[in-house]
C-alpha cells in the first residue's frame, strides 16, 4: 500500500503543471525548438510543444514532439508508421534516475491495456533501465522511431538502444497520447 501511495505520489509530482504550444518555430522556457528537424534521412515538422513542472514551481523539461506529417489526432500519433521524434530538454537536477524510472513504469503500466504491459514487461524495463543517471539542467532524453528499425532511445547524448518491435512503439505513444495520458501534455504536443 505504502508503494502504491508513493508512486501515485510521483505521478502527481511530474504530472502537476503544463504549458502548451502550437506547431512552429517556438521557445518553451528558454528551449528553442526549430519548425523542421532532419532525423533519419527524413524532414520533420514540430507537431507541437509543452513543458512539464513540478510542485508548480520546479521546471522539469520542456519538450517537443516531430513528425514526417503533422496531426492532431492522437491516434495517429500512436500508430502511424512514419519517423517520430520526442525531443525533452531537461530544467531540474531533481529529475533523478530512479524517479524517471518509477514515473517511466508506472505510466506504461497505466495507459495500456494489462495484456499489453504483460506481453511487453521485458521491453519496458529494458527501456526504464536505460535511465541510469540523474538528469542535469540542460541534458536531453530523446525517443526516435523508425518504422522497419523500432524505437530508438537516447539518454543524455548517448544511444542506450533499440526496441524493434512496433507494437511496444504503440505502448510508448500511447503513454503520451493515449486516453489516460496527461491531457494537458498531450494537448500541448498535438498543437491544440
Amino acid at each position: 500500500m505504502i508503494r502504491k501511495i508513493c508512486l501515485f505520489l510521483l505521478v502527481l509530482f511530474f504530472s502537476v503543471g503544463t504549458a502548451i504550444g502550437i506547431a512552429g518555430d517556438k521557445e518553451v522556457l528558454g528551449v528553442k525548438f526549430a519548425d523542421e528537424k532532419t532525423v533519419a534521412g527524413k524532414t520533420l515538422k514540430l507537431n507541437g510543444v509543452a513543458y512539464r513542472k513540478a510542485l508548480g514551481f520546479i521546471k522539469v523539461y520542456a519538450g517537443g514532439f516531430y513528425l514526417e506529417n503533422p496531426t492532431k489526432d492522437p491516434a495517429q500519433a500512436i500508430e502511424s508508421e512514419q519517423v517520430k521524434h520526442f525531443y525533452l530538454h531537461y530544467l531540474t537536477s531533481k529529475a533523478t534516475a530512479k524517479k524517471i524510472r518509477e514515473g517511466f513504469v508506472e505510466l506504461m503500466e497505466k495507459c495500456n491495456p494489462p495484456e499489453l504491459v504483460q506481453k511487453h514487461r521485458a521491453d519496458i524495463d529494458r527501456h526504464a533501465a536505460w535511465f541510469d543517471a540523474d538528469m542535469k539542467p540542460g541534458q536531453t532524453s530523446v525517443t526516435t522511431y523508425i518504422p522497419g528499425k523500432g524505437l530508438v532511445v537516447e539518454y543524455m547524448g548517448s544511444v542506450k538502444g533499440t526496441i524493434a518491435d512496433p507494437e511496444y512503439a504503440h505502448m510508448y505513444y500511447r503513454y503520451i497520447f493515449g486516453d489516460k495520458a496527461n491531457q494537458k501534455m498531450k494537448k500541448g504536443y498535438l498543437g491544440l
